[in-house]
């Protein structure tokens, strides 16, 4: 077990000492969201996308009883392949750390270790939200919370279709977290382009979201922004055959039980095996997509730092 709970890999370590651009990267996207072998297949392709978009990826995990800021390949492959990865939000950090467990860092937990080690951009699929019957339930992600705390970028394609989208927006908006849409006047919905609400502000460069970034952290604004980036119309999933499946998925989780942080997971098997792996295809559009932008965004910031 190494000494210190928060380690970063010497490549991302030399990037942000010089000034030069890093992308953080979830991995609950790998244990959990993609199956196998696909999820190692994609979570590489993801890591090269931003390399060669002139970015340095920095995927975080817990492994070894530490939050790793960037993972070597192996490493990278252990949390892919893994049966007993936990599913990391911020409240469990510590417990996770402590009993030397391994885990794959959601959007909270991803967002909170890349802030803490001056990573100022981070590139994911879709946010946790507010849940659908939350009035009953009150169950709404982590993720909303730690971004009105946590100072960084986040780029996705809006939340995760199962959730209650507009509650989610009010969320954010009374949580002080501006959604931009990035080449969009709309929200996306993940595997759908929109999901049918406005966003307020629209940006259509990568230097654009850089300089909003600057003029927040000049005037003292806390909490991150988060860019909503939609899979092209064309790669989106078919809205009909979408929504039947989502119906079926939220009706089966009800008759199994399913609750909580196990409701993703359990609705992303769903939506592969009832689309014949169409999700599987548009998921991994997402993150690609949502990957290359992130690291423009990231070149972005530093070179308006540096200037």
């Amino acid at each position: 077990m190494t000494n210190s709970p928060l380690v970063v890999h010497p490549d991302v370590a030399a990037a942000l000492d010089a000034g030069r651009p890093v992308v953080a990267l979830e991995s609950t996207i790998v244990a959990h969201g993609l199956p196998r072998p696909e999820n190692l297949r994609v979570a590489r392709a993801v890591e090269a996308t931003v390399r060669e978009r002139g970015a340095v990826p920095a995927t975080i995990a817990v492994l070894g009883g530490a939050v790793r800021v960037g993972l070597s390949d192996g490493e990278l492959e252990e949390i892919a392949a893994r049966d007993d990865v936990v599913k990391v939000s911020l409240r469990d950090l510590g417990t996770v750390v402590a009993r030397g467990l391994p885990g794959a860092t959601t959007v909270a937990a991803t967002s909170h270790a890349a802030a803490r080690v001056g990573i100022r951009v981070f590139a994911t699929g879709g946010l946790g939200g507010v849940h659908r019957e939350a009035r009953d339930s009150w169950d709404e992600s982590a993720d909303l919370a730690t971004l009105s705390q946590e100072s960084i970028i986040v780029v996705c394609s809006g939340v995760k279709s199962i959730l209650d989208v507009p509650a989610t927006l009010e969320r954010l908006e009374t949580l002080n977290v501006p959604v931009l849409g990035f080449g969009t006047d709309r929200f996306p919905g993940f595997y759908l382009s929109d999901s049918g609400a406005p966003v307020e502000w629209r940006v259509d460069s990568a230097e654009e979201v850089a300089r909003i970034l600057h003029a927040r952290d000049a005037l003292g604004t806390s909490g991150s922004v988060v860019v909503a980036h939609p899979i092209p119309p064309n790669e989106q999933m078919d809205p009909d055959l979408h929504d039947r499946v989502l119906d079926e998925g939220l009706h089966l989780g009800r008759q199994k039980g399913v609750h909580g942080k196990a409701v993703t997971p359990f609705l992303l098997d769903h939506f592969h095996r009832a689309t014949g792996g169409r999700s599987l295809e548009v998921n991994t559009s997402i993150i690609l997509n949502n990957s290359a932008l992130a690291a423009d965004i990231a070149v972005e910031v530093a070179r308006i730092d540096a200037a």
